[in-house]
């Protein structure tokens, strides 16, 4: 028998012109944990979408626990054992946690019909034993938070006795402690002999769960390792294709601060209280700084980030744009005062941009009044302005055409990330704009965060990752329960202490 769960042989896949697999090979050990790294576009969820049957490939080979399959379909898949958790995930909205949980799978009676009383114990079952028990069967997907419905969506694969499964970024919207939650999930498949590819950005988790590697390059398998015998600077000089001098641009004192002068915030809180949520909050955003909003998942962060874009109604308090009170009625007020958002929400998909427009559609839409006049848009003037703001953000030039649905994730951010360097704002709001995305693609957002704010700019920064706040930002507020809970900057900005104020306060 086969020493190997999974066995991809020179395996290639084409879109057109694009050649989004070339000759990889891929292969990993029955009962390891074995991460899959590469850029954003470099074939990984290729890869996922071939051994998930969502995909053929056009040429090679793909064995699964020693047999040559041939995949139709996702239930071809689940035949050899394989399930998937996405991080686009494939829950649906208006069904329950019940009926996703267990969909194609229902308990079923004569002719067919579900066991609707039978599916609703069996889901409470599974809930309960992969520690869930607070999320109700009867919930609907719409209702859930982000980091539950990513749970649900490994819960579902799970739930199905997976022989493989693969795991394409799923910590990328979890908190540490629902971190912890996957790591005991983990520990738990892979004692009774589980398979796992597990997909992600972030070298810690690799580190953490994970026997071996193989990084994928622009289509090709370009090094496969155990995860002790390489180093972090290794394997991102083998993503990126070179060596990365800083994984995170300087600090640069503005010189404004460099001079002790006084300042006027950018945008600033007082005592702002939204929907229960945020409470009396207070922020002072200054020019030429990058301030970190670090905190638990719920802890009002969203709704603070959208109150300050005007996508949410303030209860009580006071915003303050320059010194002077706002009344921010709706994100068109926001755009007026100098506000720009990558708000690249949780869910970019849904909520940062429309995936059927071309990219070029989407990055000027913001702005679109500039371009026109008597309600005829100047399409030159416009693709000129479009090409040089995805220029600066380094997207292939065909984003100005292409639906935005036929680039990698991290293109995708990029394309959001040029909608609002186009509309050339004093503030930008950034809400986990790493989230999901290569290293390459991260410290380029990071250096662009850096240079936005030495040239006066200001820049308010949200992330789940601790070490990104510690490393990027000058300044960092811990929010808890929707208050402002403590800033640390200086030598007191360090992970121990932003996450001692995370779960003390």
């Amino acid at each position: 028998m086969t020493s190997l769960a999974i066995d991809i042989e020179k395996v290639t896949k084409r879109f057109g012109a694009t050649v989004a697999l070339d000759g990889a090979s891929f292969q990993v050990k029955r009962g390891a944990v074995h991460a899959l790294l590469g850029e954003n576009g470099a074939g990984k969820s290729t890869t996922v979408k071939l051994l998930s049957g969502l995909m053929q490939p056009d040429a090679g080979s793909i064995r699964v626990m020693g047999s040559e399959v041939a995949m139709r379909g996702p239930k071809d898949a689940h035949r050899a054992g394989v399930q998937t958790a996405f991080q686009e995930m494939t829950l649906v909205r208006d069904l329950t946690v019940a009926q996703n949980l267990l969909m194609s799978y229902e308990p079923t009676g004569f002719l067919g019909r579900i066991r609707k009383r039978e599916a609703q114990r069996k889901a409470a079952e599974w809930l309960d034993r992969l520690e869930l028990a607070d999320v109700r069967p009867g919930a609907y997907i719409r209702d859930l938070s982000l980091p539950v419905r990513q749970k649900i969506e490994i819960a579902k694969a799970m739930v199905r006795a997976p022989q493989v499964l693969l795991l394409d970024e799923p910590t990328s919207a979890l908190s540490g402690r629902d971190v912890a939650w996957l790591a005991r999930r983990i520990d738990e498949l892979k004692e009774r002999g589980v398979t796992f590819v597990f997909i992600s950005h972030r070298m810690q988790e690799v580190r953490e769960f994970c026997d071996s590697l193989t990084v994928y390059r622009n289509g090709r398998d370009v090094g496969a390792f155990d995860t002790a015998d390489i180093s972090d600077d290794e394997v991102i000089r083998l993503v990126i294709g070179r060596s990365m001098e800083a994984k995170y641009p300087p600090k640069v004192a503005p010189p404004a601060q460099a001079q002790g002068a006084a300042q006027v915030p950018a945008i600033e809180a007082r005592s702002v209280r939204v929907d229960s949520v945020v409470e009396d909050f207070d922020l002072a955003l200054m020019p030429g700084e990058v301030h970190g909003i670090a905190a638990l998942q719920g802890m009002g962060q969203r709704e603070l980030f959208e109150a300050l874009f005007g996508a949410t109604y303030i209860d009580d308090g006071e915003i303050r744009i320059d010194g002077r009170p706002v009344t921010l009625t709706s994100t068109a007020d926001s755009l007026k005062a100098g506000v720009s958002t990558s708000f690249l929400p949780e869910d970019r998909k849904t909520e940062g941009l429309f995936l059927r427009l071309p990219g070029g559609e989407n990055v000027s839409l913001p702005v679109i009044g500039r371009y026109s006049r008597f309600g005829l848009i100047d399409r030159k003037r416009e693709q000129a302005a479009i090409r040089r703001s995805l220029a600066q953000m380094e997207v292939n030039p065909r984003a100005l055409y292409k639906p935005c649905l036929s680039f990698s994730g991290g293109n995708q951010q990029k394309i959001a990330m040029a909608k609002w360097l186009l509309t050339q704002s004093r503030v930008w709001l950034m809400f986990d704009p790493t989230r999901g995305i290569d290293v390459g693609t991260k410290h380029q957002i990071f250096v662009l965060m850096r240079a936005f704010a030495a040239a006066g700019g200001a820049v308010l920064f949200y992330s789940t990752d601790v070490p990104e706040l510690v490393n990027v930002c000058d300044r960092v507020s811990v929010m808890y329960r929707g208050r402002n809970v403590g800033e640390l900057s200086g030598d007191a900005l360090t992970e121990e202490n932003v996450m001692r104020k995370m779960l003390s306060s």
